[in-house]
């Protein structure tokens, strides 16, 4: 089987998806995964919650009986946009580019802020010539679905960042706020799905309740598992309806801005029961194998 080269950037800690994002990259067998990249969320939850993404991608690599590379993103976001925050992250992004080719380009997948991309561009500014693509949950939409609501949570905790790696010219494919929250899976659906899928499918799910019983006080009995279109798109491209836009900026308060009109790539639908579907069977079969 062809693989697709692949690196997972995560704010694995975060929420409670990350972690749906993540066991389903490392169960696809058409992706060579050349690393995970462990990212800060910011310092709203935690002071140190880069180190708490590598400790969630850690349990889960132990859940799944894996060893694949891990190399730690940056502790904060970029100062501005002229200043790396260089990490081991950025560098194996860098050295994983230069393996790329056209005929078996890098995609790189963001599943919370861009930091460790727009460090990577700042570090080495050759990388944008490179065929590197570049997968980004993150943003409003565009289609006014979500005005008024607050700064998208990937994008308010790095601007800069995001503004670096628009300008860039870089290949992106991003996945707008107003898309990825329509990935939403029931605790009924996820119990009949993978309820029995050993301590990996247990695991799963306990962290999503538990996430749920912390951060909303009103009651609840699902989740968007909002990253989760970044490996769908990874592993089919077709499975989402991508639109050629110009590559917009961000204003501080997440708003879109004329930006350097490079073309980018903007989701505007994904199709959620290939996603789920084939999310739960390789998580049951993982469970049954390893029974």
């Amino acid at each position: 089987m062809r693989q697709r080269r692949v690196i997972i950037n995560t704010d694995a800690k975060n929420e409670a998806d990350d972690q749906f994002a993540i066991v389903h990259a490392l169960l696809s067998p058409s992706f060579d995964l050349r690393g995970l990249i462990p990212a800060h969320f910011g310092t709203r939850r935690s002071q140190r919650s880069m180190q708490e993404s590598r400790q969630e991608i850690d349990l889960l690599l132990d859940l799944l009986g894996l060893t694949v590379p891990v190399a730690d993103g940056a502790p904060t976001a970029l100062p501005d946009e002229r200043t790396p925050v260089d990490s081991p992250g950025a560098r194996l992004i860098i050295e994983e580019s230069m393996l790329a080719s056209e005929d078996d380009p890098l995609h790189v997948a963001f599943l919370g802020p861009l930091t460790d991309m727009a460090a990577a561009v700042l570090l080495d500014p050759e990388l944008v010539r490179r065929p590197v693509v570049v997968i980004w949950i993150g943003g409003s939409g565009y289609r006014g679905y979500d005005e008024g609501t607050e700064v998208e949570f990937n994008l308010s905790n790095d601007i800069h960042a995001a503004n670096v790696v628009f300008d860039s010219g870089i290949t992106v494919w991003q996945v707008p706020r107003d898309v990825y929250t329509k990935v939403s899976v029931s605790y009924a659906e996820l119990q009949e799905k993978i309820g029995d899928a050993g301590p990996l499918g247990r695991y799963l799910i306990k962290q999503l309740h538990e996430w749920n019983a912390a951060y909303h006080p009103s009651p609840i009995e699902s989740r968007s598992l909002g990253d989760s279109p970044a490996v769908a798109l990874m592993l089919f491209p077709q499975s989402g309806n991508l639109r050629v836009t110009p590559a917009p900026r961000f204003g501080a308060d997440g708003s879109y801005q004329p930006g350097s009109n490079h073309p980018i790539r903007v989701c505007e639908e994904v199709d959620v029961r290939f996603l789920l579907e084939d999310m739960f069977a390789k998580i049951r079969a993982f469970g049954r194998g390893h029974a």
